[in-house]
């Protein structure tokens, strides 16, 4: 009995073993694959109950439609308000017509700066799932009042009436309370949408993980365009549909409609709940950037080893396999942020502050989001364009011909559909055949890269903006000697032309952003990132309005003749032609910026595409290595 007791004790000791060295082999692998991601933390993806998402179950093109659903909603939504709020802003609240203008991009303006916000919130305290959801009611809650108001005779200023002795009419501008819930209920809208607008591309785009399924590559390239799609179906039902309806039912109808799209989209949001891959937030994100400025500044008096392995945070003594950093990604630019990774060797093995000894991790993405700024300045410009198609452009539609039979007419505000019937039938082609066909030719997972696709989109808006002012030009000549009213097709060109120079920078623009995260963890942020630059670029275009009317009128004025090319409500006394032919002249000055640019970015040897093409070499490679030395190590 004792020879039994020991044999089994024997037998437990050897179960004990092998249990232990099983859980060993497990941390290993995992230890493995968390060195083979190039020594950086990978960033685990979650269920709704927090617990580890499954590849099965969660993420992927189903997971990624209900967001789909969402955004075509969303923008459904605020487009139908956006694109007919001037009518509204002239005919309702009474004011001007560069007043209202510049009411109108300031809104867009101040939808795509909060942008940030969400971005921020997102990835450093929400997450993007909890960011949609609760900005996503604030938004609703901006709907519903502007419906309110838009209903109710008491919180808008009276109608305009002709009583004054020369006969003209006589509006009187919304002010005081009136005016308060106006814009308290626009930028109510404007707080939901920018928050939410960030969060809907990056959380789609999270479904999908290149990392462990190369294949997933080319559907995240699909999603981006896919994404476009359901944004061109949503902003061309609300530039039919929902437009139509806020022209013959009212504005407090057309408002309410937003709201319940808006409500849609919410419920779209929910309903994918149970097969989203949730990025858990990881608290400040601009800490460690902060970290590598102090550091750098701390240490600026060090000496950068010439071999960047020698940085902290760049290798591992005990694995040659564990690195922070591989040959293929350590920029060379901006040299002086090296001096954070740094590490004083005085002997004592003392652990440096985060504030004086930052990762090569750290510093590389501290480098890109450096290196990224010229790309994102040069989109401000383009943005500025598309400010003059949602204002000028539709009053100058008002000042057209827009019958189209003799019972129906185009709402002016209608137009901007018209390149997104075009692009509903465009977007599907170029990703069914032209990625494919140029895929084949540049070995690009997104058939061109996303900087080549931004510097194409950019010259097409130089061309609409030429379309735009000799169109104008067109128009006011037979308006003013001939008293002819042209057409409103003739300046469908613009819209057309534009719509696909906006396919081109935007998918371009969101899909280079998206991939400049390091680690994973700035995505939200960096997708907001590029709405920042619609923000600059209505922004820029009420200084503008502005700066054009106040040198054009103080030259008029000087030479005894008409004010300023924008200071009428008259398109025929205005000189918007002019206007549109200097937009044309910065668009092309800012493509040639563009150029030069990108140039100089894709030289740095950190450059996303071909970084993204090494550093896969580089793990799969290495992935042989590490589980053929795991098999060897096993006793």
């Amino acid at each position: 009995m004792a020879e039994d007791r020991r044999l089994q004790q024997g037998n437990n000791l050897i179960m004990s073993k092998v249990g232990s060295l099983e859980s060993s082999m497990n941390d290993h692998h995992r230890h493995r694959h968390h060195e083979l991601m190039g020594g950086e933390e990978v960033v685990v993806t979650v269920d709704w109950r927090g617990r580890p998402s499954n590849a099965a179950k969660h993420g992927g093109m189903k997971a990624a439609s209900f967001l789909l659903g969402l955004q075509s909603f969303e923008i459904m939504a605020i487009a139908a308000v956006g694109n007919n709020l001037i009518t509204y802003v002239i005919n309702e609240m009474h004011f001007s017509l560069s007043k209202s203008a510049n009411i109108v991009t300031n809104f867009i303006g101040t939808v795509f700066l909060l942008a940030l916000v969400g971005g921020y919130l997102s990835d450093s305290y929400l997450g993007s799932f909890w960011t949609m959801l609760i900005f996503g009611f604030v938004e609703l809650s901006g709907f519903i009042l502007l419906s309110v108001q838009a209903h109710l005779p008491q919180l808008k200023p009276p109608p305009c009436n002709n009583s004054t002795a020369v006969g003209e009419d006589y509006c009187e501008e919304a002010k005081g309370f009136k005016a308060l819930i106006f814009f308290a209920a626009l930028y109510l809208v404007a707080l939901g949408s920018g928050c939410v607008k960030p969060n809907m591309i990056a959380h789609g785009a999270d479904q999908f993980n290149p990392a462990d399924n190369p294949k997933q590559s080319k559907k995240l390239s699909t999603y981006f365009n896919a994404a476009y799609f359901a944004f061109s179906v949503g902003e061309l039902i609300a530039l039919t549909l929902l437009v139509w309806v806020q022209t013959h039912s009212g504005m407090d109808v057309g408002f309410g409609v937003s709201a319940a799209v808006m409500a849609m989209g919410l419920i779209c949001l929910v309903s994918g709940t149970l097969y989203y891959r949730n990025k858990p937030p990881q608290r400040s994100i601009f800490t460690p950037i902060a970290q590598v400025f102090v550091a750098a500044i701390l240490k600026r008096k060090q000496v950068c080893p010439s071999n960047p392995h020698l940085l902290h945070g760049s290798q591992n003594n005990d694995n040659a396999f564990s690195s922070d950093i591989d040959p293929f990604n350590h920029s060379q630019k901006f040299r002086f942020l090296d001096k954070a990774c740094i590490k004083i060797e005085d002997g004592s093995n003392t652990k440096e502050s985060p504030w004086r000894l930052s990762t090569v991790t750290q510093v590389n993405q501290v480098k890109v989001l450096l290196s990224v700024i010229p790309i994102f300045a040069s989109t401000i410009v383009f943005n500025t364009i598309l400010a003059q198609l949602q204002t000028f452009s539709v009053q100058q539609g008002s000042a057209m011909d827009t019958q189209l039979t003799k019972s129906f007419h185009i709402p002016p505000a209608s137009l901007q559909s018209i390149p997104y019937i075009i692009l509903i039938f465009l977007v599907p082609l170029y990703d069914a055949f032209f990625v494919p066909f140029t895929r084949k030719l540049t070995g690009n997972e997104s058939g061109i890269s996303p900087l080549q696709r931004i510097g194409a989109g950019l010259f097409f808006a130089t061309i609409s903006m030429i379309s735009a002012a000799v169109m104008e030009q067109k128009r006011r000549e037979a308006a003013v000697t001939s008293n002819k009213t042209l057409s409103i097709f003739w300046i469908t060109p613009q819209f057309l032309i534009f719509g696909l120079s906006e396919m081109l920078t935007a998918v371009g623009l969101i899909e280079f952003f998206y991939k400049q995260s390091l680690k994973g963890r700035m995505q939200a942020f960096l997708t907001a990132v590029t709405y920042c630059s619609y923000s600059f670029g209505f922004y820029l275009s009420s200084l503008l309005v502005s700066l054009v009317n106040k040198i054009t009128s103080s030259s008029s004025s000087s030479t005894g003749s008409h004010g300023g090319w924008l200071s009428d409500n008259d398109l025929n006394k205005d000189r918007l032609d002019l206007f549109y032919w200097l937009l044309a002249g910065l668009s092309f000055l800012n493509f040639l910026n563009y150029l030069f640019w990108s140039k100089w970015y894709s030289h740095s040897p950190s450059s996303s595409s071909s970084r993204a093409q090494q550093q896969d070499h580089y793990r799969y490679s290495t992935a042989a290595a590490a589980a053929t030395s795991a098999d060897h190590n096993l006793p």
